[in-house]
């Protein structure tokens, strides 16, 4: 997969990023301002308790979202709807939102179409078969389990070599083996790409096999309470799991969110 045309990996700012919905009654803050910045081609995670904005904040840096009077995001000095009006901008959500008419290959394709790329089948088929899905190129959505449609709308996002991936829970609906084997598979093929990576999960364990950096969110309104650098070799393996190292770091975020060790994998 070549990176987008247009650069590599941006670098996202986040400056005086907040957001407060309106609700009966009270305003309800969800997230207090916020300054982050995620450096060019790395991969953060974000974790927290539910509720505490993390997807929130993943809809603002996407542009679906506006943050507060006096917020931005800055995406390699553009804005967020201008990235993602250029295809350089992909995002993978809890609910896989496949069109139920097309086939899966055909979901997938269309983000290139979308993005205006030229359709790559050989690399549809590539990426459809890294996620575990040779054999239902031509199956549509309905003859899917829920994991498998997940599967190919991560394959959707990955196919347009998206130079930021937004990653909200992607890995939700799918089973515990499948998961750990994507973990693994698929971080080669957006940091190949170039791609700045901003991960939201519920799984700590996770968080730290896959990112550069874990960012620990308070309860709302979430405001960054832990900025931890994951100091473990690339490319990561499953073995790593049982790395004494590994093991520390998923302490030391599971009691900043005060769950246990064991808790802590679905903290």
């Amino acid at each position: 997969m070549s990176p987008h045309p247009t650069g590599g990996a941006p670098r996202v700012v986040c400056t005086a990023v907040s957001k407060t919905f309106p609700a009966p009654g009270e305003p309800l803050a969800v997230l207090e301002p916020l300054d982050l910045t995620l450096e060019a081609g790395s991969v953060t995670a974000l974790v927290g308790p539910s509720g505490c904005g993390k997807s929130t904040l993943l809809r603002i840096v996407a542009g679906l979202e506006q943050p507060d009077a006096g917020g931005a995001v800055s995406i390699g000095g553009d804005e967020p709807l201008s990235v993602r009006r250029r295809g350089e901008l992909a995002i993978a959500f809890q609910d896989a939102s496949l069109l139920p008419w097309r086939t899966t290959e055909g979901n997938v394709a269309l983000a290139q179409r979308l993005a205006g790329q030229p359709v790559d089948r050989e690399r549809v088929g590539e990426l459809l078969r890294t996620v575990g899905l040779a054999g239902f190129e031509r199956a549509r959505p309905a003859q899917l389990s829920g994991g498998m449609r997940q599967r190919a709308a991560i394959a959707r996002c990955l196919i347009t070599a998206p130079r930021l991936l937004l990653l909200d829970e992607p890995f939700g609906a799918v089973d515990e083996l499948t998961r750990r084997r994507l973990n693994i598979e698929l971080p080669p093929l957006w940091s190949g790409a170039q791609t700045t990576t901003l991960l939201v999960t519920h799984s700590i364990s996770e968080a730290v096999l896959l990112a550069d950096r874990v960012l620990v969110m308070s309860p709302r309104p979430g405001r960054i309470v832990a900025d931890l650098a994951v100091d473990l070799d690339r490319p990561r393996r499953m073995d790593q799991l049982r790395n004494a190292r590994f093991g520390e770091l998923v302490e030391r975020i599971g009691a900043l969110l005060g769950v246990d060790r064991v808790a802590g994998d679905r903290g």
